[in-house]
């Protein structure tokens, strides 16, 4: 049977970064944690230009396939898994044959649709990828002082990104009403949740900046990249720890990241902002430029 080595990699650098919270949470030195897991999210999204998306899917889809599995004989299926053609759908080979249900789907309708969804998810994960690095950058580097302006000419690139990657999002996820592996109906409203939730926190985090409040700019910027994250890693890990729970459930465990990691994500944020403001410097309420 087929062994997945880039899976296998991809294990071993979560194993690494698990390692760098533990390291994080006691030092509370937390930008080597959030810089290694920015540069494994970089790394996967970029396998989509380098692989072509039906291959990057078949990648993603054999993350989940070992979970996916766990405690199933070969040929056991659920209501949450389904099988592909020629088991194109995965890196593992023929060693999985039920894949989760969303898997299969996802895999399918990029393989076989049409060219404009390809493009709209290529232009989805480039400028969400160059906003969430330069959301990062922003908030390792505020604007003060002779960086204020630099500060602002990155920020108007990160909201551009993020603006154009949302419509790709928002085009992408009208369609999921006729995806029932996905959710339908609910994935369709859930994947528009996701968008408010990220867009919104940043576009009130910019009307807080227009209007001189240097504080309250930081807070929902802090907020906004906290809804990024969960868009990314929580979505990704709630599926790993529900997928195999709730096999039994066609959409339900893509149903619940859907709608809880951006939320989940910016009450994280949230936590971490208040839990060390006592330790930080004041910010002086300047006015910025935006």
């Amino acid at each position: 049977m087929k062994i997945a080595y880039d899976v296998l990699a991809i294990y071993a650098a979560l194993v690494v970064w698990a390692g760098l919270l533990v390291a994080a949470w006691r030092t509370q030195r937390w930008w080597p944690f959030l810089g290694f897991g920015l540069a494994i999210a970089v790394v996967l999204n970029v396998g989509y230009f380098v692989k072509g998306p039906p291959a990057a899917i078949a990648f993603f889809v054999g993350i989940y396939d070992v979970f996916d599995n766990i405690g199933l004989d070969r040929n056991e299926g659920a209501p949450a898994l389904a099988s592909c053609v020629d088991n194109a759908c995965t890196v593992w080979g023929d060693r999985f044959v039920n894949h989760s249900s969303w898997g299969v789907a996802f895999h399918d309708r990029f393989l076989n649709g049409p060219q404009l969804r390809t493009n709209l998810l290529l232009g989805h994960i480039a400028f969400n990828t160059v906003a969430f690095v330069l959301m990062h950058v922003q908030v390792l580097r505020p604007g003060a002082g002779a960086t204020r302006g630099q500060h602002r000419t990155i920020g108007r690139v990160a909201f551009g990104s993020l603006t154009l990657g949302t419509i790709c999002a928002l085009w992408m996820a009208s369609e999921h009403h006729a995806v029932g592996p996905y959710g339908g109906v609910w994935a369709m409203l859930g994947f528009f949740s996701m968008s408010a939730f990220v867009y919104g926190t940043t576009v009130m985090g910019i009307r807080a900046a227009r209007g001189g409040d240097v504080s309250g700019h930081k807070v929902w910027m802090i907020r906004a990249l906290g809804s990024m994250w969960g868009a990314f890693w929580l979505f990704r890990v709630m599926l790993v720890v529900t997928g195999p729970l709730l096999r039994n459930y066609e959409s339900a465990s893509l149903l619940l990241s859907i709608w809880l990691s951006a939320p989940l994500g910016i009450l994280i944020a949230e936590w971490f902002r208040t839990r060390t403001r006592t330790t930080s410097t004041p910010t002086p309420n300047v006015p910025i430029e935006v």
